[in-house]
């Protein structure tokens, strides 16, 4: 005689059911060696204590830093992408914002990130690292008809220890006062080939040569600016001006770095990130850093950790747009 009685059948069906939502059959969840193995503080000490067999659940802390870091590392769905990082105002930390955001993408990326030194004068992107090379982006120029495998372009920059390559301009200011709209192009042309992403480090005017070409080629803006009232109304400034030539698309995805931000300060720090927020896609704020005020290499371990953390939410705010492909038909 058949026993079919309801609680036999809960018994076959129920348990299974739940733990069929409940535990993911992935290879995260059921293999012990792929868990994540903790960083640092209590949950080290017990994975180190348990042989590596007891693994605590992550903190809030580490979960969104591996968040970021997945944004940070998004595929580059056209091949290429192009940043240009700007500011009207001199001395607000640009060239610095430049370097920090490429380290940060580089060393956390497996493609090639190259950083450009588009400034019309004297620009101070080649000081950021180590120099491999005497070469500059006018030299590149000469010999562009020659560069025709990464090996030729690479021998024109030089690279940090986060793997970020820089093409350094000219010291010359005579000199690199001709590096015009074509010349850009010719260079974003050969970039285009060999690396995944171009940061471009861009003058403080907006009608110099250079710019009307690195604004027509960029896929996105980042936007450089101290805590002041005469840093944020140039950077108003300059998203008005975008928006009044034909950049619109641009000033919406744009990226606003308050940049040295003090523990403390006159001006009301989030009233002016509400500002940029309503006008731009994000708004990250960059802590002052002692390193970062010595005006020389910027290496990523020297940074307090709070900075380097800044600066990987700005790789990942910049990570997003990364899996689009931009229309640059017109």
């Amino acid at each position: 005689m058949t026993d079919t009685s309801p609680h036999i059948q809960a018994s076959h069906s129920n348990p299974a059911e739940q733990f069929h939502e409940t535990v993911p059959l992935t290879a995260e969840h059921l293999l012990t060696n792929r868990r994540p193995e903790p960083t640092g503080g209590w949950r080290r000490l017990i994975w180190q204590l348990s042989g590596g067999r007891i693994v605590p659940a992550e903190s809030a802390a580490e979960v969104e830093r591996r968040t970021l870091i997945a944004q940070a590392q998004t595929p580059v769905a056209s091949g290429h992408h192009r940043i240009a990082v700007m500011s009207l105002k001199g001395g607000v930390g640009k060239t610095t914002t430049t370097v920090a955001l490429g380290n940060t993408l580089a060393s956390l990326r497996g493609d090639r990130v190259i950083a450009i030194d588009a400034n019309p004068d004297r620009g101070t992107l080649g000081l950021k690292v180590k120099s491999e090379t005497a070469a500059t982006i006018r030299t590149l120029l000469a010999e562009a008809p020659h560069i025709l495998r990464y090996a030729d372009a690479r021998a024109f920059t030089s690279q940090s220890p986060a793997r970020l390559e820089v093409l350094a301009s000219d010291t010359d200011p005579a000199v690199s006062e001709a590096f015009n709209a074509d010349d850009y192009r010719t260079v974003a042309g050969l970039i285009e080939r060999y690396y995944s992403i171009c940061i471009t480090d861009c003058g403080t005017g907006l009608l110099h040569g250079a710019m009307g070409a690195t604004l027509e080629l960029a896929d996105q803006i980042v936007l450089v600016s101290l805590v002041a009232v005469d840093g944020a109304s140039s950077a108003a400034a300059t998203l008005d001006w975008l928006t009044a030539h034909g950049h619109a698309d641009l000033v919406r995805n744009a990226i606003v770095v308050l940049n040295a931000v003090e523990p403390k300060s006159d001006v009301d720090l989030n009233l002016l990130e509400r500002h940029f927020s309503s006008r731009c896609r994000a708004v990250i704020r960059i802590p002052y850093d002692p390193h970062l005020k010595e005006g020389a290499e910027v290496d990523l371990i020297r940074l307090r950790p709070t900075t380097r953390g800044a600066y990987l939410r700005l790789a990942a705010a910049a990570g997003q747009a990364f899996g689009q492909r931009p229309d640059r038909s017109h």
